[in-house]
């Protein structure tokens, strides 16, 4: 179920990240021990994390995905294996939440990207989605929340 779907303004936001060029159906394998690896940095360091887990896509052919996969800090990230600092960027995004299993997240951008011509504005290429609350937060797909933030263009 998509929530809340609205245009907003975000801010610059440092990262620790590992970037990615696989094959699609690579995506799951590598996402758990990117994630744990990423923590385990940040933690090391220091320096949170400061916000959900989050991944930031730059391409999606059907084939290969290019993304990163990361955690806001407060402050940059000292690179530390295939850890790297990175931002989130400071721009206009329509956002929305999803609540359900992450198998419904392809349906739940379809609708939004829907949403988002139906008010008459452009998306850029990129995106990114933060696992506000997954299966670490309880077994209910249903309560699980991923906020999905799609940049547009002025």
């Amino acid at each position: 179920m998509l929530e809340n779907p609205h245009v907003t303004s975000t801010a610059r936001q440092p990262t620790a990240v590992i970037r990615f060029t696989i094959p699609r159906d690579e995506i799951q394998a590598v996402m758990g021990p990117a994630i744990g690896e990423v923590m385990a940095t940040v933690k090391a360091q220091g320096l949170g994390p400061a916000g959900p887990v989050f991944s930031r896509h730059f391409r999606m052919d059907p084939e290969v995905f290019e993304f990163e996969v990361g955690v806001p800090v407060p402050r940059a990230v000292e690179p530390a294996g295939r850890v790297v600092a990175s931002e989130l960027p400071a721009t206009r995004v329509a956002r929305a939440v999803y609540r359900g299993p992450y198998e419904g997240l392809g349906q739940a951008w379809g609708e939004f990207i829907a949403w988002i011509e139906a008010q008459g504005l452009e998306h850029g290429p990129s995106l990114w989605e933060s696992y506000v609350a997954g299966s670490e937060s309880g077994s209910d797909p249903t309560a699980w929340r991923t906020e999905f933030n799609r940049p547009l263009v002025d």
